[in-house]
């Protein structure tokens, strides 16, 4: 993980990795609901996978859950980027201390042996009132990729090049 700032008002995150995939199979486990909920452990996932469509994911009881976060799909060009925007959470028993507007942009490209995947969250604010959500998601970015790689080791390509237990983009 490499957070930065980008500027004294605006810091980020910054975190690439490559699977041994190809990248239309790696872009779709960003937007396959399935396939979300076995690498990120949600509960619950919807998404309607064009520009200008949701993604929304939910943790814990589906009556009653810990934590939601829904987001905009501002940019869906597969298989190469997704852009989120106009993010939306839920936390039980908590609010963020600061009004932001998120900028997460996944990008996928070819790589040899497979594809890398590159993630970019933008618009934290710089003043201490969004340093621990800052370092929170510094760690999520981490434990989130962690679980893309357990995931993918844990559904090997079939002899058909396809990877089981995943839908297609």
């Amino acid at each position: 993980m490499k957070p930065s700032l980008a500027n004294e008002m605006n810091r980020f995150h910054e975190h690439e990795e490559v699977f041994p995939i190809p990248a239309i199979e790696l872009f779709a486990l960003l937007h396959t609901p399935s396939a979300i909920r076995g690498w990120w452990g949600a509960s619950q996932v919807i998404v309607h996978s064009q520009e200008g469509g949701r993604w929304s994911a939910a943790w814990g009881a589906e009556d009653d859950p810990d934590y939601i976060t829904t987001a905009t799909m501002s940019v869906f060009d597969p298989p190469h980027r997704i852009e989120f925007t106009d993010y939306q959470y839920y936390s039980k028993g908590t609010t963020l201390p600061f009004e932001a507007e998120f900028r997460t942009e996944f990008s996928v490209r070819p790589y040899e042996g497979g594809a890398a995947l590159r993630v970019v969250q933008r618009s934290f604010p710089a003043g201490p009132e969004g340093d621990d959500f800052y370092a929170a998601c510094a760690q999520g970015w981490l434990d989130t990729f962690a679980g893309i790689r357990r995931f993918v080791e844990s559904h090997p390509a079939s002899s058909a090049g396809e990877v089981t237990g995943r839908v297609p983009a």
